[in-house]
């Protein structure tokens, strides 16, 4: 972000945005993760929860956008904000994430747009979570091991087993989205190491071809981190 002008100062932007750096600096904020979501309650919600302490604020909003054109829609703002390598407001220690699914639909070019995407983010020195092919697969591994690829549709039928709903109802509502991290919480280590596993698994081949694959894992590991003691 551009210093101020002495003479703006007095000007009311400038009068916010010195607050907003006053209150930062008074809160003690060290750590920041900006977490750019597809989808627009699941998972933003999901990652609001986490109870992290008072010295890190997490800010997650889904942008309703897929695969590369959610990436770029990123990098749009993140360069405006000033927050990109090489821009003046740069901060390496700042955790910036993009995430989103492959949602497999077999249409021309996907496999091409997920690939992109992954390295475009990389390319910005931004962080990845992403799930070939839903990010359910990241609640599944919560309860099992899941090895051979599946359908979104497939693991919406194991989880409203597990959850006792109908997750492609009443899963994707905000109100639910809210209560994940509760309720995922008593099997999240076994939901951690069973993606890292899978993982581990799928390393070497090209990202369109990790099926099944997540590495939600890694942000949930960099948000434990900040957990509140």
């Amino acid at each position: 972000m551009k210093p101020i002008k002495k003479t703006d100062r007095k000007k009311a932007w400038a009068k916010r945005q010195l607050t907003t750096k006053r209150e930062r600096r008074e809160r003690k904020i060290r750590n920041l993760f900006r977490i750019y979501c597809e989808g627009e309650n699941t998972e933003p919600e999901y990652f609001k929860s986490f109870p992290v302490n008072t010295e890190t604020e997490v800010f997650a909003i889904g942008l309703g956008r897929s695969r590369t054109a959610l990436v770029e829609k990123v990098i749009e703002l993140l360069e405006a904000d000033n927050f990109l390598k090489g821009q003046t407001d740069y901060d390496e220690d700042r955790e910036l994430w993009c995430v989103f699914d492959f949602d497999i639909r077999g249409e021309e070019g996907e496999r091409e747009d997920f690939n992109n995407a992954i390295s475009l983010a990389h390319h910005h020195d931004l962080k990845v979570a992403y799930s070939n092919d839903a990010f359910e697969l990241w609640l599944v591994l919560h309860y099992q091991y899941q090895e051979s690829a599946l359908t979104r549709h497939e693991y919406y039928k194991i989880l409203t087993k597990q959850f006792g709903i109908n997750y492609e109802k009443y899963g994707k509502t905000k109100e639910f989205a809210q209560s994940l991290y509760l309720l995922l919480l008593p099997n999240q280590e076994e939901g951690i190491q069973n993606a890292m596993r899978l993982h581990d698994t799928q390393r070497d081949k090209i990202y369109c071809d990790q099926n099944p694959c997540t590495t939600v894992y890694e942000l949930v590991e960099a948000l434990n981190e900040c957990i509140k003691k």
